[in-house]
């Protein structure tokens, strides 16, 4: 899975005391760089870089669109029996969708791939509509649909590798598969503009953070992040804190379209939300 956006959040971890060995590890996944820092024993290291392969296959073969995946097989289709996994990203997605007047929207998915190929996007833009996905039992597209979860899978995928690492035991840890979640802390993150630059540090502790700066890549020359009904980014970056990195990274892609009061609004329908920093082209830092 391509990323949709660089990933501009570096992290330190700040832990108190050395009674326990602290490994980091580096990885690929979702097409993107990953990163655990955990302070635990060598055995419980050992058991979660076992196990972290196997979950990043895992979410791959649901949300990839690179590679034969549960998603793909729904767009060329148009129905699909989802797992209890594609099942949690759907809701999810819904739920964010309504939070911000449609902003979310996992069908934009024709209209990138009609950017990127250099089509006509008339027809991609007439198949966009979140209300046209059918959401019973079965998930089924309206003809011409396909959809897209780069906005929210890297952060689902966080949260799979902290629950991960939280059943293994570990009560300090940092996990990053795109979007960043800790256990315990506080680790100090490091917020980065594409265009201004470094911007200052965030601490975590026991939550999460997922960050979206649509002209961190462009597609057929215009930003990567897509509203359905074409409307220009506002913001250059804006970084979500939440109690999961699944509705940070889907709420940070979204608010990159909101003014400031539609930011307000979206993040009180949606408990569990915290502070959202948002940064103009000018590079000034607001935060809701």
């Amino acid at each position: 899975m391509n990323r949709r956006r660089f990933l501009l959040i570096s992290a330190v971890a700040v832990l108190p005391g050395r009674a326990l060995a602290e490994t980091e590890w580096t990885g690929m996944a979702f097409g993107a760089e990953a990163r655990m820092i955990l302070r635990g024993d060598r055995q419980m290291a050992a058991a979660a870089l076992q196990a972290l392969p196997r979950l990043i296959a895992d979410i791959e073969a649901e949300f990839s669109l690179h590679r034969p995946s549960a998603l793909t097989q729904l767009n060329a289709q148009g129905t699909l029996a989802p797992s209890p996994m594609f099942r949690a990203v759907l809701d999810l997605s819904a739920r964010v969708h309504g939070a911000t007047g449609g902003a979310f929207d996992p069908t934009v998915q024709p209209l990138w791939q009609a950017l990127a190929t250099g089509a006509d996007p008339d027809a991609a833009h007439r198949a966009i509509g979140w209300q046209r996905v059918g959401l019973g039992p079965a998930v089924t597209l309206a003809p011409g649909q396909a959809l897209t979860f780069n906005g929210v899978a890297q952060g689902f995928g966080t949260d799979a590798a902290r629950a991960l690492l939280l059943r293994l035991g570990y009560r300090q840890a940092l996990a990053s598969l795109g979007e960043h979640a800790a256990i315990g802390g506080p680790f100090r993150l490091g917020l980065e503009d594409p265009e201004a630059g470094y911007l200052g540090t965030r601490s975590l502790t026991g939550g999460a953070i997922a960050t979206s700066s649509p002209r961190a890549t462009l597609v057929g020359g215009q930003p990567h992040i897509l509203h359905p009904h074409g409307l220009p980014p506002l913001w250059s970056t804006v970084s979500v804190e939440a109690d999961s990195a699944a509705l940070a990274d889907a709420l940070s892609t979204a608010c990159v379209f909101l003014d400031p009061a539609q930011v307000q609004a979206a993040r009180a329908r949606l408990p569990g939300t915290g502070r959202i920093t948002l940064v103009d082209f000018a590079g000034n830092l607001s935060t809701v």
